[in-house]
Order: C-alpha cells, then sequence, then structure tokens
C-alpha cells in the first residue's frame, strides 16, 4: 500500500524552540490518524507544515506524492483543511465563501458542487446570509464544505470539533463517514477517547518528538492511555 504522507527527520524551528524535532512517520493511503499531545507538543505544527502553511526548517515531509517544501501548488491540489480559523471571508456570503474557493480550484460545474456541499452540512438554506451572521457551529460546517471542495485525497483536521453544537457533530462525523473511503484523514485532537474511536492510527507528540506512533489495531487502549498520561503529564479525563 502507498503512503499518503511519509516525513523523515521533520524539524520547525521558533527561535531556540525546536516546534518539531526529527518526526518520521509513514501514513498508508486511506488511514486516519489521530495526533495526541499536550498544548506546545508539535500538534498544529505538524499540520501546517504537511498543510504547506508553515516551511520545514529541516528533513522532508512527502504528502500524496508530492514534496510539501519543493512542490506546495502540486500538495494544496490534494489536500483539505479545517482548522480553528475557519478561512472564510465574514462579509460575503455562504454561497460568494464557496464559489471563491471553487474558482481558486477551477472547479467545473462550480454552482452545483457548491450547493451540493452546503446541502451536505445542511446550510443551504443560509446560502445567501453573510458569515458574520452565522454562528461558531455554522461558520465551522460551512469551513467544512470549503474544505472538501476540491475533493481531496488528504484532509487536515486540526481541533475540528472545537465550537461545534451536537448537532454540528452529529453532521461532520455523517460528513467523515461518507468520506472516509479512499481518503486520508489527519486530525489533531484533545480528546483521546474519541480520537482514538474514529483512527486507525495513532501518533502522541510531545516536545515536538514522537513519543509514540502505530496502528491502532496493535495498542492497547488503556497502555495507551496509561503511556499518554505519563509522558504528557495532561489532557487525560
Amino acid at each position: 500500500m502507498a503512503n499518503a504522507i511519509e516525513t523523515k527527520k521533520l524539524t520547525k524551528v521558533f527561535g531556540d524552540r525546536k516546534a518539531l524535532d526529527k518526526v518520521s512517520i509513514e501514513v498508508p493511503e486511506g488511514a486516519f490518524l489521530s495526533i495526541f499531545g499536550p498544548n506546545g507538543a508539535g500538534k498544529t505544527t505538524l499540520v501546517r507544515t504537511l498543510a504547506t502553511l508553515s516551511r520545514a526548517t529541516s528533513g522532508t515531509a512527502l504528502v500524496a506524492g508530492f514534496d510539501a517544501k519543493e512542490e506546495p501548488d502540486k500538495v494544496r491540489e490534494h489536500i483539505g483543511l479545517i482548522s480553528h480559523n475557519p478561512m472564510l471571508y465574514p462579509d460575503l456570503t455562504a454561497m460568494e465563501n464557496l464559489m471563491f474557493t471553487a474558482q481558486l480550484y477551477g472547479v467545473v460545474n462550480a454552482e452545483e458542487r457548491v450547493r451540493e456541499l452546503l446541502r451536505a452540512v445542511e446550510l443551504d438554506h443560509r446560502r445567501f446570509d453573510v458569515v458574520r451572521t452565522f454562528s461558531r457551529g455554522m461558520t465551522q460546517r460551512l469551513s467544512i464544505a470549503r474544505a472538501l471542495m476540491n475533493d481531496p485525497d488528504v484532509v487536515f483536521l486540526d481541533e475540528p470539533y472545537a465550537g461545534l453544537d451536537p448537532h454540528a457533530v452529529e453532521i461532520f462525523d455523517g460528513l467523515i463517514e461518507q468520506l472516509r473511503d479512499g481518503r486520508t484523514f489527519i486530525m489533531v485532537s484533545h480528546d483521546l477517547q474519541k480520537g482514538f474511536d474514529v483512527c486507525t492510527h495513532a501518533l502522541v507528540l510531545a516536545r515536538g518528538r514522537v513519543v509514540s506512533y502505530a496502528p491502532k489495531e496493535d495498542i492497547d487502549f488503556e497502555q495507551f492511555r496509561q503511556l499518554y498520561r505519563e509522558t504528557v503529564g495532561m489532557g487525560v479525563a
């Protein structure tokens, strides 16, 4: 099986601090990787580097077969990103936001694709409303639609449940389930149980380093929970 993500000694330095310290992992195509760790562990930095929003200081990262440092435009054609920042224009309507994204990607039959995604996140009835009038949950749902516009092979999820109400969580879980087949997901999570439930692979980072990385089938959850407690000392109920 080919790998959707490959990193070798991936390192990111901010001043005197190593946010990522020689991270080497391989994530197979179609996998769902959940990334755990305390604040400052390097989770978001790893996602931002793989998603070409941040440039590695050293080491390599291949995403969908392309080098994130040398071929960022190629990588972006194959990925979607859902993060804390919804990356939407608040004074544009839902429809206008998605049409803009569709045009950036050169989506064929853009209006049809936009309406399809708005229906999927249950926002079609608000398509002509400006985003600044949306609740946090609605904004996050619209950001999910934006991230799926280019039908990505790899989807990055940086704390995707933050700010979602129970109904939005239900919609999100349903979307992910529909999209699992043939796609790779990389999710940052502080919820150890939920992150573990949905994943096929689990990664624990601390101080920018890989503490544990393995397929879920090789992990005993209680031992994993204890390792997480001992290593990062926080984040487990």
